[in-house]
């Protein structure tokens, strides 16, 4: 297992704050649906219990689409989605690796996700670990 970094991370305008315990070399799926398309969104998936939110949960609103069982959590103010509940994994949290702060990464390796065939592909994401 790979030891565990507290990396630092948020929205563009900085109300949105929170810590994620991974590693320091980032395992990050480049999503090709729609809207990860469209928002550029880095997949880093975390358990929950990995996640903290330190602040700007009353600055965040939730957009659903489709099955409506991803929860994608947007800054109110500067309209970032630094984080969200992903379908795939709605026990944990999926986090935009764009959001990070850079000083406690190392590396970062992208391995491209076919989103717009979600339903054939979801099992090779990989699972959550601890």
């Amino acid at each position: 297992m790979t030891d565990k970094v507290t990396h630092r991370g948020g929205c563009h305008c900085g109300r949105v704050r929170f810590e994620v315990d991974a590693p320091a070399d980032i395992e990050a799926d480049e999503c090709n649906c729609s809207i990860c398309s469209m928002t550029g969104f880095l997949h880093l998936i975390v358990a929950a219990k990995d996640f903290r939110l330190l602040s700007g949960g009353d600055d965040l609103t939730t957009y659903t689409f489709n099955t409506g069982v991803a929860k994608h959590r947007f800054c109110s103010h500067c309209g970032v989605k630094s984080f969200y509940v992903p379908r795939s994994h709605p026990d944990g949290i999926s986090v935009n690796v764009h959001c990070l702060d850079p000083a406690s990464i190392n590396s970062i390796a992208i391995t491209p996700f076919d989103g717009q065939n979600w339903e054939q592909n979801v099992a090779k994401l990989s699972p959550i670990s601890d």
